[in-house]
């Protein structure tokens, strides 16, 4: 079984121009548990004045639907996003940082290395708040500032969380950078030093590399991938970078293969309509152009 993340509702609108109402939030997240999604990313603790896109956080959270099976997810980049992320209903924490010290300057205003001590802090915390851990390495693949990253590097301050107690890695593809070689370079290092230790993949479309990175993933063991309806998302400080991969062209090929999932690949399909009709521009989505 492949593991899918839905992570529409953050990186997926976090660039958009247009903004999104709450009630166009909440329907959104219900449609894509209505079309098989089980593990969704909802929002991002973040100062709304600098990402509007995110505003209302806590009232999406409050109105979020009860449901046994689905776990929700939020993004937390800061100690004062972890102090919301604690208050609220949210039992799985994002932690994010790049691991390129350019990026991490733009895009959190410190230095990797300060952003790595503030994680650290807060991954303490929340493990004392019994909540589940992801810690997501941004720029694992290369950086728009400062080019290549040392995947060496990247496996250190992977020690330094796992040694924390988290419960999950992923390597970010913040920019578009991975190829199926350094994806598997990444993976091999990783099970070299970590075994089976929970590993799953971010994954951006920006040079047109996106299923076929994630299926050198699936073919050297990862079962856990991120991925956003229609293909939308990128990051605001990351120059021309598209949306992640998209989750029903991802799936298609899943299932043609073989592999099962929780989603329902025509139900998403209609999601994805639906949200490019909202989002009022074309989206990347492949497989929505054939319906």
């Amino acid at each position: 079984m492949i593991e899918i993340c839905e992570v529409g509702p953050r990186d997926g609108i976090q660039n958009e121009k247009v903004l999104l109402t709450l009630e166009e939030k909440l329907t959104l997240i219900n449609k894509l548990i209505d079309a098989g999604a089980r593990k969704i990313e909802v929002t991002s603790f973040v100062n709304e004045k600098v990402v509007p896109q995110m505003a209302q956080a806590e009232a999406l959270i409050e109105h979020l639907p009860n449901i046994e099976d689905v776990i929700y997810s939020a993004l937390i980049l800061s100690k004062s996003g972890k102090e919301r992320f604690l208050h609220s209903s949210i039992s799985h924490a994002q932690l994010a940082f790049a691991v390129s010290d350019a990026f991490n300057l733009k895009n959190a205003r410190r230095s990797t290395a300060q952003s790595i001590v503030e994680m650290s802090d807060i991954v303490n915390e929340l493990k004392s708040a019994d909540k589940y851990v992801n810690v997501i390495f941004g720029t694992t693949y290369g950086c728009p500032y400062s080019g290549d990253i040392d995947l060496h590097d990247v496996i250190t301050i992977a020690r330094q969380f796992i040694e924390l107690g988290v419960d999950e890695i992923t390597f970010a593809d913040t920019v578009g950078l991975a190829t199926p070689n350094t994806i598997e370079q990444s993976i091999h290092l990783f099970r070299e030093q970590f075994g089976d230790f929970p590993l799953g993949l971010h994954l951006h479309n920006t040079r047109g590399l996106g299923i076929a990175n994630a299926l050198v993933g699936i073919q050297h063991g990862i079962t856990r991938f991120d991925s956003s309806v229609g293909g939308i998302g990128g990051c605001p400080f990351a120059p021309k970078a598209v949306g992640n991969i998209c989750t029903e062209d991802f799936v298609y090929m899943l299932h043609q293969m073989g592999y099962k999932s929780s989603i329902d690949v025509d139900e998403y399909v209609k999601v994805a309509q639906w949200i490019e009709d909202k989002l009022n521009r074309k989206i990347d989505g492949m497989l929505m152009k054939t319906y």
